[in-house]
């Protein structure tokens, strides 16, 4: 019987006892056959990919490190279809150890494609960022140029068209441009120059490096090695530190804030405090000027009380008589006064009449001093 026949058989009788097992169980050996085909699936791809690499790169004793074989990789495709057969007859597979050593050659050169492509990637950041740049640079010249131009040329232009000096701005400031312009050309020759002999020397040094670095033996990587995992380990206690210091100055602004908080309110009352001490001074030294007005005011009216007790002191009572008399003479001097008042009366109206026969008198001598002259 061929393999052929044996498989089919096989399958015959698996057929069979799976038509007898309830559904259930079916969908369930259903679910585990494709979950173990996808792992190997994923491991057969893996292994393709690594031996094409083997095949390109056609180093031999990675294949020995690794221990794989073309035959041992047909073995390994046909292992699920071995594993199903009920013979005796088992083909080797790779073992744990191998697959281990392929995965992390696999992985190695993972993270150099990755590198490699973040590095390239970086490049051509960089070479578009100072593209960028530099067209930012040339964009402000530009501006520049064409804002001096304006202010210079064109100005004038306006003003005095057709004029010979208008012209000769125009050649002068072409003849400027290019100046300028061959002097950047030299500036720039120069610093390419000093650039080509700069990479010069940082090409003979990296030769150098890489000549050193091809006489280094397995020793000393073990010790770079050794030193990158002591370096490791440093940075990781450093990371450590600088979260907890992280955390630490995280509190500490916290705390400055609110000190921060407390300050400005504490800048705040100061200042109400101080406008009020000023308010309340300039009271206090208005109730002062006030104070010492009222003060003066209460000395004055102690010496007028003082005077006029004085002099109430020193009042005396004039006799009964004595005023009796002086009452009868002011009353004789009142008369006296409307007697004289009424003959000052009498008098004036006189003296109103007499004004008036003498106005009329006066006017009749007129009238006839001035008959005369008329005839």
């Amino acid at each position: 019987m061929t393999e052929e026949d044996s498989d089919s058989v096989y399958t015959d009788s698996q057929t069979g006892e799976e038509r007898s097992l309830p559904v259930i169980q079916l969908c369930g050996l259903v679910e585990e056959l494709s979950y173990g085909n996808s792992g190997l699936k994923r491991e057969t791809e893996m292994f393709e990919k690594y031996y094409a690499k083997l095949e390109m790169r056609d180093q031999p004793s990675w294949i020995s490190d690794a221990k794989l074989s073309a035959a041992e990789f047909a073995q390994l495709k046909g292992r699920h279809k071995s594993k199903s057969r009920p013979g005796t007859e088992r083909l080797v597979g790779l073992t744990v150890d191998q697959k281990l050593d392929l995965v992390k050659k696999e992985l190695e050169d993972t993270k150099d494609e990755i590198r490699h492509v973040r590095a390239n990637a970086e490049r051509d950041l960089q070479h578009h960022e100072a593209i960028i740049e530099e067209a930012e640079i040339r964009w402000t010249e530009v501006q520049k140029a064409v804002h001096e131009f304006e202010k210079d040329i064109l100005k004038t232009i306006s003003k005095k068209k057709g004029s010979i000096l208008a012209t000769q701005k125009v050649m002068k400031y072409l003849e400027d441009m290019n100046h300028r312009r061959d002097n950047m050309k030299d500036k720039l020759r120069l610093k390419n120059v000093s650039l080509k002999v700069q990479r010069k020397k940082m090409l003979l040094q990296l030769r150098q490096k890489e000549e050193v670095g091809e006489a280094l033996h397995e020793v000393d990587f073990q010790q770079l090695n050794i030193e990158n995992s002591q370096f490791l380990e440093m940075i990781e206690a450093k990371n450590k530190e600088l979260i907890q210091l992280k955390l630490a100055s995280g509190n500490t602004l916290q705390v400055l804030s609110t000190y921060k908080n407390k300050l400005h309110q504490a800048m705040e009352m100061y200042n109400n405090l101080d406008k009020e001490i000023l308010l309340r001074s300039e009271m206090l030294e208005k109730i002062q000027k006030e104070t010492v007005q009222v003060e003066q005011d209460r000395a004055k009216a102690e010496a007028l009380n003082r005077k006029l007790r004085k002099e109430m002191a020193e009042f005396r009572v004039p006799p009964v008589m004595m005023y009796v008399r002086e009452k009868i003479l002011n009353r004789d001097l009142e008369n006296t006064i409307k007697m004289w008042e009424r003959k000052v009366e009498i008098a004036e109206m006189s003296l109103k009449g007499y004004r008036k026969t003498w106005n009329r008198m006066k006017t009749t001598n007129e009238q006839l001093q001035d008959l005369p002259a008329g005839k």
